[in-house]
This record gives C-alpha cells, structure tokens and sequence, in this order.
C-alpha cells in the first residue's frame, strides 16, 4: 500500500510538471521567430530569435591564402589575417534576439529626434572618416578616406541622396550604446521588457554565430567558399561606378554589379541576401561593431576585455567587411579593432542584440 501511495504521489507530481512546463516550453523562442520593437511614428526594427549552438570561429590557411590572392585581392603581407586566428570551435550558451538588419538611418533618426542625442561626430572637436571625392585611382593605390569636422550620419559625404532605409554610419561605439540604451529603456517603460533582457550591441562570438548562418563548418562566405554564388547576396567592391567616374576602380573586386557604389537599402537582396538564420547582409555592407575589446589573437567565446591597467584606449571589435572592400575583406572571419570608442566612418554601422545584460566598460580616453 506505501508503495502505491508512492506511486500515486510520483504520478501527480509528473502530471502537475508536464501541465505548468509544457506551455513554457512550448510557447518559448524558435529559430526563425520574428518580432518587431516600436520606435513610434511609423518607425520599426526586426529582431530574429537564433537558438544556443556551436560554430567554427576563425579561418584556415588557405581561407587566408585565398583571400590574400588573386580572387581575393585582399592586401598581402600584413597581420590582418592572422587577427582571425585558427579555426576552433565555439559555443554561444543562451539564445538571442538580433537585428535582421543593420540600424538604418531612419531608426537612429528617431533615437536622436526622441532623445535629442548628439553624436560623437557632430560634438565639438569631433571627426568622422569619409570618402575622399578627389582620391585619383587610376595611378597609384591608396585609401581614398580623409578625416573631416563637418560630416555625420545626417550626410556621410557620399555625394548621393541618403535614404531612410540605408544603414546608419558615422556613428560610434557610443553612439551605438546610447541607442541600445535609449531603446531599452523605451521598452521598459512600455512594459515591454523585463529587466532580465537588454538591448545591446552582440557580443564577438554572437555576432559570428548569427554570421556563419547555422553552419559549423569553416567556409569563407556564409553560403560557402565560391565567391560567384555571391551574386545578388552581399554588397561589396564591384562593378560599379563612383559618382562622376567612367572606369571602375581596376584592381580586385567581384565581377558584376551590384548596383551600388556606396551603400545600398538594407535586405536589398531579400531572400537570397539571407543566410541560414534569415539574417540580411552580414557579409560586406557596412562593418558591424561588437561589445567585445580587440584581442589579435583571435575572438573568443565569453566577452572580451583587456587588462584596465594597461589598456590606454578601448578598441572595439567591428566585423563583416563593406561596401567598399574587396571580397577577401568581407568573409564571416574577418575583423578589425577600431581605434576607439568615439571613433565614427562612412563604412560602419551596427546591428542591435536583445540578450541578457553585458557589463561594458569604457577604458582610457575617448577622443
């Protein structure tokens, strides 16, 4: 008779857990799931649910001797690739929400009408790199970039219209936290978000993560290592011509059109522009900052920050390539260390993360 009574207790107790868990676990995230954040007057930002899992971070040596060659045309005999490190396999713990997106420029539009936010760029004393209009590539290699007080996101100085739908650039890392912040808090107060969540930038290994599109493998492009299957995918150097130009810039690029010299709409190329989480222009664009401080041996799987004792200045990671670069700049693999927190250019942007909070600290000076 105990023993049955035991039974009985054990039953109910596994009939009351499959009846209050079940829905729980049922009704949580999948991949795939999308959802729109409000940022009021008709403005709004989609967020795409990418499960825990594993992927391969870095690049082989011949990923890197292909993007060092001829198809590649990235610049040889530099660090650059190395930053990558080997590849090794890495595992994101908890789920995200993250932008199917980049930011564009209507939605930090609204951030800066709502809140009156200046940026670092359009402070006094401040700077952003733009394109240099007078740059002559017909005789020599150099980077056509100048630094200047009098552009910002408002006008990039790309001597073409700006559309609302274009990812924001000449922002900076802290630009990009106070629109993370400005939209948390949004949230909040609409009863929207519990403080258990936060909007933020992604870290290093979630953005790889969403990046590499569900694949572990080590390829060079999230749809694989074929460059051609490129086409009507991402938006990179290419057959293009800049404004008032009649040749196209004659080294290294991809063979066809995209369309845009500079620039181009957000998820232009719609579904084929989407990887494996349904996640639009991760590769080329425009560069994608992280939380995470740049280590050149490679990223890593928990959030990086250098020693505060002797870090002099903060360097975020920015990852993805753009617009401008050639294709062997653009793989899932590559990343840069920007100089600092309060730096701005007409090829970065970012793309928000909704996640469990990230402590982030600035370190040194920021001008």
């Amino acid at each position: 008779m105990k023993n049955f009574q035991s039974f009985r207790s054990l039953l109910l107790v596994a009939l009351l857990s499959s009846m209050f868990t079940y829905p729980i676990l049922a009704d949580g995230p999948k991949q795939g799931d999308a959802k729109k954040l409000d940022l009021g007057k008709d403005v709004s930002l989609e967020l795409v649910f990418i499960p825990p899992g594993k992927f391969m971070m870095g690049s082989t040596a011949a990923e890197k001797k292909w993007a060092t060659g001829i198809e590649g045309g990235a610049q040889p005999g530099t660090d650059r690739e190395k930053f990558e490190g080997e590849p090794r396999s890495i595992r994101v713990s908890k789920g995200f929400w993250i932008g199917r997106t980049e930011v564009t420029r209507g939605q930090f539009q609204r951030f800066v009408e709502e809140s009156e936010y200046v940026t670092d760029a359009e402070k006094p004393g401040g700077m952003t790199q733009v394109f240099d209009h007078e740059w002559d590539y017909g005789k020599r290699i150099k980077y056509p970039w100048k630094s200047v007080a009098d552009k910002s996101w408002r006008d990039p100085g790309f001597g073409i219209p700006m559309k609302d739908n274009y990812p924001v650039v000449c922002v900076s890392y802290q630009d990009m936290k106070a629109f993370c912040r400005w939209l948390t808090e949004r949230e909040r107060k609409a009863g929207r978000l519990t403080k258990e969540l936060e909007i933020r930038l992604p870290t290093e290994a979630e953005w790889a993560y969403g990046c590499r599109g569900g694949s572990q493998k080590s390829q060079y492009f999230w749809w694989g290592d074929d460059l051609m299957e490129g086409k009507g995918r991402l938006n990179i150097s290419a057959v293009d011509f800049l404004p008032g130009r009649d040749t196209v810039w004659r080294y290294a690029n991809a063979p066809w059109s995209d369309g845009y010299a500079f620039l181009s709409p957000v998820d232009h190329y719609g579904e084929k522009g989407r990887n494996g989480f349904g996640l639009a222009d991760m590769c080329g664009g425009v560069w994608e900052f992280t939380l995470d401080h740049f280590d050149p041996e490679g990223g890593h799987e928990e959030v990086y920050y250098q020693d505060k004792e002797r870090l002099l200045v903060s360097r975020p990671v920015c990852r993805g390539g753009n617009y401008f670069d050639v294709p062997g700049n653009a793989r899932c693999a590559v990343r840069l260390g920007i100089s600092g927190v309060s730096y701005s250019d007409s090829r970065d942007g970012f793309r928000i993360c909704l996640g469990v909070p990230k402590k982030t600290v600035a370190v040194g000076r920021t001008k």
